[in-house]
Protein backbone atom coordinates (compact mmCIF):
# COMPACT_ATOMS: atom_id res chain seq x y z
CA UNK A 1 0.00 0.00 0.00
CA UNK A 2 1.24 3.49 -0.87
CA UNK A 3 0.35 6.25 1.43
CA UNK A 4 1.24 9.94 0.63
CA UNK A 5 0.89 12.69 3.88
CA UNK A 6 1.14 16.04 1.92
CA UNK A 7 -0.42 19.51 1.77
CA UNK A 8 -2.01 21.01 -0.95
CA UNK A 9 0.38 24.03 -1.41
CA UNK A 10 3.48 21.57 -1.38
CA UNK A 11 5.05 21.62 -5.12
CA UNK A 12 6.92 17.98 -4.25
CA UNK A 13 3.95 16.69 -3.12
CA UNK A 14 1.99 17.47 -6.58
CA UNK A 15 5.01 15.85 -8.08
CA UNK A 16 4.79 12.79 -6.45
CA UNK A 17 1.42 12.51 -6.75
CA UNK A 18 1.20 13.00 -10.27
CA UNK A 19 3.93 10.32 -10.65
CA UNK A 20 1.66 7.96 -9.47
CA UNK A 21 -1.17 8.55 -11.29
CA UNK A 22 0.77 8.83 -14.62
CA UNK A 23 2.64 5.09 -13.46
CA UNK A 24 -1.03 3.56 -12.44
CA UNK A 25 -0.11 3.56 -8.65
CA UNK A 26 -2.96 3.51 -5.85
CA UNK A 27 -2.13 5.56 -3.25
CA UNK A 28 -3.96 7.25 -0.49
CA UNK A 29 -3.81 10.81 -0.22
CA UNK A 30 -3.73 12.37 3.50
CA UNK A 31 -3.76 16.17 3.54
CA UNK A 32 -1.89 16.87 7.04
CA UNK A 33 -2.92 20.79 6.90
CA UNK A 34 -6.74 19.75 7.71
CA UNK A 35 -6.23 16.16 9.15
CA UNK A 36 -4.48 16.01 12.30
CA UNK A 37 -4.80 12.20 12.88
CA UNK A 38 -2.45 11.84 9.90
CA UNK A 39 -0.08 14.65 10.78
CA UNK A 40 0.31 13.05 14.12
CA UNK A 41 0.57 9.80 12.42
CA UNK A 42 3.13 11.20 10.64
CA UNK A 43 5.34 12.74 12.94
CA UNK A 44 5.14 9.37 14.44
CA UNK A 45 6.57 8.39 11.59
CA UNK A 46 8.94 10.56 10.43
CA UNK A 47 9.65 12.70 13.75
CA UNK A 48 9.36 16.05 11.51
CA UNK A 49 6.89 17.65 9.87
CA UNK A 50 8.20 18.10 6.19
CA UNK A 51 6.11 16.40 3.19
CA UNK A 52 5.54 15.06 1.40
CA UNK A 53 6.00 12.00 3.28
CA UNK A 54 5.91 8.81 1.47
CA UNK A 55 5.07 5.18 3.19
CA UNK A 56 5.09 2.63 0.58
CA UNK A 57 4.51 -0.72 2.63
CA UNK A 58 6.46 0.65 5.38
CA UNK A 59 9.42 1.74 3.33
CA UNK A 60 9.57 5.97 4.89
CA UNK A 61 10.55 8.27 2.34
CA UNK A 62 10.72 11.69 3.08
CA UNK A 63 10.56 13.97 -0.41
CA UNK A 64 9.70 13.22 -3.69
CA UNK A 65 12.88 10.80 -4.17
CA UNK A 66 12.20 8.98 -7.54
CA UNK A 67 14.72 6.52 -7.09
CA UNK A 68 13.72 5.82 -3.70
CA UNK A 69 10.38 5.37 -4.55
CA UNK A 70 10.76 3.11 -7.24
CA UNK A 71 13.09 1.13 -5.11
CA UNK A 72 10.57 0.49 -2.72
CA UNK A 73 8.09 -0.20 -5.05
CA UNK A 74 10.18 -2.99 -6.75
CA UNK A 75 10.41 -0.93 -10.24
Amino acid sequence: MVTIYSTPTCPYCEMAKKYFKENNIQYQNFDVSVNENAAREMLEKTHQMGVPVIDIDGAIIIGFNKPEIEKALGL
